[in-house]
């Protein structure tokens, strides 16, 4: 890529310069001749007052002032100076004109322009004198003027050499900022790259340092954000391999224990063991259930059916289930009904597993004799529920991660009081299902409220 940006300065300023050498060669050919033409005009129109004061300060035609006229007279110009009766007084010519003359025709081949054709104009122009006209001046010149006087010339030469030498002043100094420009871009892509391949490698802590805002530092910014993420869910996979491995770990050994004491006639085949033996096989589908409808959800192949979903009713049927637990625990429950309708469009089932979770969390993480609090709001457009516990909270540091699969603030939580981090990350998916948003609020060492909001009316795209 430096490469690439040093060329590409190069060429430009190859481009800009040879640009401005044939815009100046334009200025000389068309606007610089015109200039010239046009002061020959003036020259000519200023002949005949020149020569009546020449007439009358000498008394005569001295031909040594006559002389100096021509030498003044613009080139490849002739004047025929004659008297009132037609008699030649003198020829005047420049003296390049004259040196055309001596050269006959390659002389005038160097005044042609470029199509090889020279075109003239000629001037009949009276000379008055103190008792009227004293001569007549017959005058021919070229109807467009040649650079041909050296001073011009000098200074076209000079404009020339002037445009070169910034032309290669600007190259250079192209060249070197081109140098350090593509230095300093490129170095951090490079950056990037190393930083990549070391991601790529599984080295999840690889950082790029970023020291520019524009759009350079923005994508190391952005590159650093994803490793973060990248590394966060690295941490997350491998706590929750060690959560799951833990989780069906626990469940299968009592089981394989109380078959061994089946089989060794240690414990009786009761309906006590059996029940437990039962409850651990529960836990396993419950584990195994909440696994399959997260990844069926994050995979986007799950479909609700949305059809009139009546949240009073369905949050009286949540709390009712769960109620046995919540005495068990003495916790007291304040369930706040709403007193209007509070109809939505969404899936029965989902919005049943979503409530389960939110009410069965407030409930595992609620103190002894605490308190837990469910508040249904009804709006014209929208149904807010709110769920509110007494409890050890969450600090303000994991409030970002909780909705993250498989994560749990507190690591040494176990299945029986903290679950393996899937019911919240459920919960999420689900509310977007339903257009919603959910928020949280905690503070440590005193409550936690999470607050579910969704829409009444659900715009189903076609398909």
């Amino acid at each position: 890529m430096r490469k690439k940006l040093f060329l590409s300065t190069i060429i430009i300023a190859l481009i800009t310069v040879t640009l401005s050498m044939l815009a100046v060669e334009f200025v000389f050919q068309q606007q610089f001749s015109n200039y010239l033409t046009t002061t020959n005009e003036n020259t000519i129109e200023q002949l005949p007052s020149r020569l009546s004061a020449l007439y009358l300060s000498k008394g005569s035609w001295d031909s040594a002032s006559l002389e100096e006229i021509s030498n003044t007279l613009p080139a490849g110009t002739t004047v025929t100076l004659s008297d009132p009766n037609g008699r030649l007084i003198a020829t005047l010519n420049d003296s390049m004109g004259s040196m055309m003359q001596g050269q006959g025709n390659a002389g005038m081949m160097g005044m042609m322009g470029s199509s090889g054709i020279m075109s003239w104009k000629t001037k009949t122009l009276p000379i008055s004198g103190a008792n009227g006209v004293i001569a007549t001046a017959l005058v021919r010149y070229p109807s467009t003027a040649q650079i041909l006087n050296p001073q011009d010339v000098l200074f076209q030469s000079s404009v020339f050499r002037s445009l070169l030498f910034a032309g290669g002043l600007a190259l250079l100094l192209g060249m070197i900022l081109s140098y350090f420009t593509s230095r300093r871009l490129v170095a951090p892509l490079q950056s990037l790259t190393r930083a990549a391949e070391r991601i790529g490698q599984g080295h999840l802590k690889e950082r790029v340092s970023t020291r520019s805002r524009d759009e350079v530092g923005q994508l190391a910014n952005a590159f650093n954000i994803m490793a973060d993420s990248l590394e966060r869910q690295e941490t997350l996979r491998k706590q929750f391999t060690a959560d799951i491995a833990h989780e069906l770990r626990t469940p299968l050994t009592s089981i394989k224990s109380f078959i061994e004491a089946f089989q060794d006639n240690v414990l009786p085949a009761s309906p006590e063991n059996l029940t437990s033996i039962h409850e651990e096989i529960d836990r396993l589908v419950d584990l195994s259930s909440d696994l399959k409808d997260l990844n069926v959800a994050e995979m986007g192949t799950l479909t609700p059916i949305f059809e009139p979903v009546d949240l009073n009713h369905l949050l009286e049927k949540v709390i009712n289930s769960l109620y046995p637990l919540i005495q068990e625990k003495q916790l007291a429950l304040n369930w706040n009904a709403s007193p209007e309708p509070a109809t939505i469009s969404g899936d029965g089932r989902l919005l049943t597993r979503l409530f389960y979770n939110l009410i069965h969390n407030a409930y595992r993480y609620s103190n002894d004799s605490g308190k837990v609090i469910v508040r249904l709001t009804s709006t014209p457009d929208s149904a807010v529920i709110a769920i509110k516990n007494t409890g050890p909270g969450i600090p303000e540091k994991d409030l970002p991660y909780i909705f993250e699969r498989f994560y749990r603030a507190d690591k040494s939580r176990t299945r029986e009081t903290g679950g393996t981090g899937i019911g919240l990350a459920l919960v999420q998916q689900i509310t977007n299902l339903h257009k919603g948003t959910i928020t949280v609020q905690s503070k440590v060492g005193q409550d936690t409220e999470f607050i579910v909001q969704l829409p009444k009316e659900i715009k189903v795209a076609e398909e």
